[in-house]
This record gives C-alpha cells, structure tokens and sequence, in this order.
C-alpha cells in the first residue's frame, strides 16, 4: 500500500493531518466489509424465490424490476447526493437496504410482495455504494481517486469470505429451509444496522455547504457522457448477476456442496492482486486495466461453464478475482472522472447505474437461457459477452492514451 500523502487544504477533510489514510479511509473500510458481508448472506436469493416455487426465469425477472427501478432512481434523482450530501443520504440508503432484505422474510409464496423487497434491497444497496465511492474520491487529491477507489474495494474481498462462508455454514448445519432464510437474511439485517452506525459515525461532522442545485442526471450525462467505459461497466453487471445470483443455483444443479469455495477464492485472488496492481493505472494506464480485467472475465467464466466439482470454482474464482480487481477501480475512475467535481456523486452514481443497467439488460435473458439451455450455455454467453466487449475496448486504449498513466 502506497504511504499516506498529505491532502490540500482546500478539500476541508478531517484526514488532512492524518493523510489518505487516516480515521476516514479505516472507517470507510470498515463499514465496506460490513456492507458487503451482509451482501453475501444475499447471495442465495435464487434459492430463495425457488423455495417460494419460482424458477431461474421468475429470479430473473424479479432481479431485473429491481435492478430497473435502481436505474430510474439513479437518474432521476442522483443529483440529490450532490445538493444534500453523503451525510443526509447515505443513512437513508442503509435503511431501505435493511427493510429490504428483512422483508424477504415476509412472504410464504412467490407473491408481490417478494418484487417490492427486492426493489427496496437493491435500491439501498446502490446507493450505499454510490455515498461511499463519492465520499471517499472527495477526500483524496484528484490523482489518487484510482488508488483510493482500489485500496476501499479491498474491504469488499474480506466481508465476500466471511459472509459467503457463513452462509455455507448454515445451509449445512441448519436442514430447515425456512430457518436458513432467517438466519441468512435476518442476519444481513442485523449487518445492515451496525453499518448504519458507522456511517452515521463516519458523517457526523462532515459539512456539506449547498451552493446551485445540481442538474439532473439526464442533462449531465448528455453534457458529459463517459464513452466506451459504460459498455464495460454493463459488462460487469453482466458478471455479478452470473456469479452473485446464479451460482448458487449451479452449485444445486450440480450437486456441489456450497459456493463459499468460489467467492473466497474469488475474494482473496482479487485482494492479492488489487496490491500487486494498485499502480498500473499510472503504468499501463485504465484503459488497458479494463481489457486485462474483460480477459479474465472471459477465461473465469468460462471455466464455471465446465465445472463439476467444488474445486473447480477455484481456478474459475482466481481468474473472476483478477478481472474484478481491475475492472471496478477503473470504471468508476473513469466513469465519475467524466464530470466535474461539483457533480461527483451524481457521476459516481451514473457509472454504477450503467452497472446496474447491465444486470437489468442481462438478467432475464441468463434466467431464460437457463432454463432453456442450461447452465453451460448461460456462462459460455456471459464469457463471450466479455470476449467481444474486451476486442472493442482494445480498439479505444489503442487509440486513446490515459491522461492519468505515467507516458
């Protein structure tokens, strides 16, 4: 980890004697690793809906009207984080993520009620995202957003281990179906509010002068449209709805005994090298980041398409792990980057929202292709989805050089 540099006086933070890495940057952290180890405890939302009597195509759907309405919340509203600020919005977003996942609880069949939680899950769970990406590029000098934006994500890798390991646990210990959704989802609530603490003791004395309303996000993404790097953020949905929602249902199909073997592999590989790569941005450059991060997309994925055993997830996840590990620092770098600093968190929010796009996008059509086609075919498509995003964004590193690499 690169040594702490002290920030300019002008950001007004409270790390400026402290450095980048100062009470900030380790509160940050830590209620990063809450918030992604009670995201962990979600990822058997598939096995979930099929409890209710739903199939792969009814999680599909469901996962999609979730994901739409982030969308249209994202960018018909995202403009309120820059008026109001991460200190007012950021508990709210906490709050609908723990009525959310509480609320998966309520219902006894596939009813509305089941679509209505997930919306408010994922709704929540966007915008914590988007608070803390904005909060913490605010806080660092505009070249080492990159770095900082890397060095946070790693918090994510310890709570994927913990997390999706607790809930291997419990589905072996505990036979009742019933009671594994409790503890499961319960306890992501449970998480849910000892995140809110943290962020409420993380924003407690941030200032937020409001100086213009901020244009909506339709206009600012017209007025400063990322480019090519929302194909790949899309691309990355594609990802996350293949691993985090359907993979759980692989494993079933399979007989393989739990998904913990992949996402700690997965964790772990990209923590390892989020480390070793933390200066390619200044070397190679995000554009390069981001083809490197689609090839290994396109190896992992493919390698899930074949797997049989547990232990084949982890060749799979050590590959999945490298391309993420390059993959989400550069896009939101590059996506936020696009707009100016008095419009950071509407751009933070717009890039993750091209995210959550692609799982809108993709969703229903792997839950279709599951139950038409298989397993096999769903991940040979996510990876060949990356393989021709990855040929079409060679072409524009090729052509246009990072400002923020070395020369």
């Amino acid at each position: 980890m690169p040594s702490p540099s002290p920030l300019p006086a002008a950001t007004g933070s409270s790390d400026q004697m402290s450095g980048v890495y100062g009470r900030t940057f380790w509160l940050a952290y830590l209620a990063n690793s809450a918030l992604i180890m009670g995201n962990a405890l979600t990822f058997r939302f598939a096995e979930l809906v099929n409890h209710l009597g739903g199939t792969e195509s009814d999680t599909g759907i469901i996962v999609a009207l979730g994901t739409a309405v982030a969308v249209l919340v994202r960018l018909s509203v995202s403009h309120v984080l820059d008026d109001y600020g991460t200190r007012r919005m950021w508990p709210l977003c906490a709050m609908l993520f723990v009525a959310g996942v509480a609320s998966f609880l309520v219902p006894a069949d596939l009813s509305w009620v089941i679509y209505l939680a997930r919306v408010a899950y994922f709704v929540g769970l966007t915008g914590m995202f988007a608070c803390s990406m904005t909060h913490i590029q605010n806080h660092v000098p505009p070249e080492r957003r990159t770095e900082i934006i890397g060095n946070l994500g790693s918090s994510g890798f310890v709570g994927m281990i913990v997390g999706s390991n607790i809930g291997d646990v419990v589905l072996r210990l505990v036979p009742d179906k019933r009671t594994q959704f409790v503890i499961l989802f319960g306890g992501a609530a449970v998480i849910g509010l000892m995140y809110l603490v943290i962020i409420v003791l993380l924003t407690r004395d941030q200032p937020h002068p409001r100086t213009a309303t901020s244009p909506p996000a339709f206009r600012l993404l017209i007025r400063f449209w990322p480019g090519t790097v929302v194909l790949t953020a899309m691309i990355m949905g594609l990802g996350v709805t293949a691993t985090q929602t359907f993979l759980t249902r692989f494993a079933t199909s399979q007989h393989i005994d739990g998904i913990a073997a992949f996402f700690s592999g997965y964790a772990i590989s990209a923590f390892v090298f989020r480390l070793l790569v933390s200066n390619w941005s200044r070397t190679i450059g995000r554009h390069w980041m981001l083809v490197r991060g689609l090839l290994g997309h396109v190896v992992g994925h493919a390698m899930l398409a074949f797997a049989t055993e547990w232990w084949h997830f982890i060749p799979a996840s050590i590959v999945c792990g490298f391309g993420h590990a390059l993959l989400f620092p550069a896009v939101v770098s590059l996506g936020s980057g696009a707009f100016p600093k008095e419009c950071r968190g509407s751009g933070t929010a717009i890039i993750l929202g091209f995210t959550d796009f692609g799982s809108l996008v993709f969703a229903p059509v792997l839950g279709w292709i599951i139950v038409h086609h298989g397993f096999t075919a769903m991940y040979l498509t996510s990876s060949g989805s990356a393989l021709v995003t990855a040929l079409l964004y060679a072409v524009v590193a090729w052509h246009y050089p990072d400002d923020e690499a070395a020369g």
